[in-house]
């Protein structure tokens, strides 16, 4: 038996391809997880941190349990404080245990036509473009092997793998009335950080303090984060998924960068440009009228804060 696991451990390599990668995405999730987090029903204080994938997630975990603690740093990996509502089973966390802080959080990357109902949600969205590059380099070292799948590679299979970042920012912003959904970029994060934090602050409860918000922010710094990379790089999901995926132990990834451009994509095919620019106006562009995300953004960053439920 050990000489089996053995034999499997060494024949264990990351994929070269992407028709590799898919099927090794394809195995991060169990079904029983998934299905278990979908089945998940939050309470009415539950803030749920929902982003699309690398669009501020990890930044918005932070900011939530800044805020809700005064600044406690005591967690080895951000998902055991908040943790991924469809991970949660497969990395053996339980979504009904007791937080260390009030009120519970959770992360999740579903839209709203599958997130499970009855908490409060916190959006943030970012360039299509710029989350895809993000996340291009974020699996790069870890589920594929780096140099393998060029940048640009990537990018067409995320266009032709389906709704993807439209379908998810298109089910947000139809919710954009509700007070129990904040809506924020990326892009006005990184502008105005405080700002962004006195807003998820008045969001979750007025009454948080000038003290515990200016913690936050600062403890939401690129800096800040950067210094304690290690509670921020997803090492307990790698640990715990890892070998479901058949990938071998040891991979890297990191979640904080600097927030611009990935690398090279100033130099992706002008038809690849394009073919975003026509999905874009196919989805967002279509149903609501944003020329660009751009127009979206100042759109999303002119509301309102939402009152309190």
């Amino acid at each position: 038996m050990t000489e089996t696991r053995q034999t499997a451990t060494e024949a264990a390599a990351r994929p070269r391809s992407m028709d590799e990668l898919k099927a090794v995405f394809g195995r991060l999730c169990s079904q029983e997880g998934f299905k278990r987090g979908l089945a998940f029903q939050p309470g009415a204080t539950d803030i749920i941190v929902a982003p699309y994938v690398k669009c501020g997630t990890t930044w918005m975990q932070q900011i939530v349990h800044g805020l809700r603690s005064g600044g406690s740093m005591e967690f080895g990996e951000i998902l055991e404080v908040v943790p991924w509502i469809e991970l949660a089973h497969d990395m053996s966390l339980d979504l009904e245990a007791p937080q260390p802080f009030a009120p519970r959080a959770f992360k999740t990357h579903l839209p709203w036509d599958m997130v499970p109902k009855g908490g409060r949600y916190i959006v943030v969205f970012r360039d299509p473009l710029e989350a895809v590059a993000s996340m291009h380099r974020f699996l790069e070292g870890w589920l594929f092997e780096p140099g393998s799948i060029p940048l640009a590679e990537y990018a067409a299979a995320v266009l032709a793998q389906g709704p993807g970042w439209w379908g998810h920012a298109a089910s947000w912003w139809r919710q954009r009335d509700r007070a129990d959904v904040l809506l924020l970029t990326f892009g006005g994060m990184k502008a105005d950080l405080p700002g962004a934090v006195d807003r998820v602050a008045d969001f979750i409860d007025p009454e948080i303090g000038p003290e515990a918000r200016e913690i936050a922010a600062r403890q939401a710094s690129f800096d800040f984060m950067k210094r304690h990379e290690r509670q921020f790089d997803d090492h307990l999901l790698r640990a715990r998924r890892d070998a479901a995926c058949g990938v071998p132990a040891g991979g890297t990834a990191t979640k904080v960068a600097a927030g611009g451009r990935g690398p090279g994509t100033a130099e992706l095919p002008e038809a690849l440009r394009a073919a975003f620019e026509a999905r874009w106006q196919e989805t967002l562009g279509a149903e609501f009228g944003f020329g660009s995300y751009a127009e979206f953004a100042r759109a999303v960053e002119a509301r309102s804060v939402p009152a309190p439920a």
